[in-house]
């Protein structure tokens, strides 16, 4: 009798591909024990992108491209649009996919063994860096979640995330009933974990990488490596665009009448004090705690654009 694997529905948003989504496309058809069908939304592109993946869904069942949708103008409201419009009925787990990463063989077995295993709902993981140059970097995402991370940062890299069906049909649901709202959301994968968490789902972050995540010019996100990127992320700050993500994303996922949630959300500048105090409960990472503090202070103090 032959082995029943689970099915996994794969959400790959592309947009100028054609250097890397082969090698892509071919790690995850080779995923191990599990049955995938990856479907493809591309952002209109300049490089043949659509032709490509058009010629190669035609000799691979396993793949199917989206109709063209227009211009989704960053990868977020393309992992929406997927979200949306694909059907999930029949598929026993979800996963995103980036189009420039090469994904471990047994990343999605992995995966929807661990959710079975330990009885959670979703999945992210640990990640392997990597550069044209050869250089390699573990990236570690998975220190203990606390009380209000998800209101403040993902679950890692979104190409690492592998949610049960449950979890994506409560999720689908709100999407599709504030579908105009959430078009302000600049990270899906940061939403759908606050989302998780905020409806009471269990997320397992997996210290173990599951896939080598590639570091180009054309990331929208990429690496937290060194000093530039923690420059860069501190002028998000400083112009407000982190703190309304916060405020949107946790409007969002119906966190807004929390008394804890409810003492910072305005942002005022006494708010703010009183929020750095409470750094322990809105990062995972002790450095990030830190940083955190630091942040709430300065844009007490200095003011942020957001304000």
């Amino acid at each position: 009798m032959p082995v029943k694997h689970p099915k996994v529905a794969v959400l790959l948003a592309a947009y100028n591909g054609m250097q890397w989504i082969e090698e892509q496309l071919a790690s995850i058809l080779d995923q191990s024990a599990v049955d995938v069908t990856v479907y493809i939304s591309i952002d209109p592109s300049t490089d043949g992108t659509e032709a490509w993946c058009a010629a190669y869904a035609a000799d691979h069942l396993k793949v199917l491209v989206l109709p063209a949708a227009g211009s989704f103008g960053g990868a977020s409201r393309n992992f929406f649009r997927l979200i949306r419009d694909v059907d999930f009925e029949g598929y026993d787990f979800v996963a995103f996919a980036d189009q420039d990463d090469i994904w471990h063989v047994d990343k999605l077995q992995r995966a929807t063994g661990t959710i079975h295993t330990l009885n959670v709902d979703a999945y992210s993981s640990n990640v392997i860096a990597f550069w044209s140059s050869g250089r390699t970097q573990l990236l570690d995402k998975a220190q203990p979640q606390v009380a209000w991370d998800f209101l403040f940062e993902a679950a890692g890299p979104g190409c690492t995330y592998v949610m049960s069906s449950r979890v994506m049909g409560a999720l689908k649901a709100s999407l599709l009933a504030n579908w105009t709202e959430l078009q302000g959301v600049s990270l899906h994968d940061w939403y759908c974990y606050a989302f998780a968490r905020s409806h009471g789902f269990k997320w397992f972050i997996d210290p173990q990488p599951s896939m080598q995540y590639r570091q180009h010019e054309r990331n929208q996100i990429g690496a937290n490596t060194g000093i530039n990127p923690l420059i860069a992320r501190y002028k998000t700050i400083h112009d407000g665009w982190w703190f309304s993500q916060v405020r949107l994303i946790a409007r969002q996922v119906g966190q807004s009448a929390d008394p804890f949630v409810r003492g910072w959300l305005r942002l005022g500048r006494g708010q703010l004090l009183r929020l750095s105090f409470s750094a322990w409960k809105c990062r995972r990472r002790v450095r990030d705690k830190v940083f955190f503090f630091l942040i709430c202070w300065a844009a007490a103090l200095i003011g942020s654009k957001s304000r």
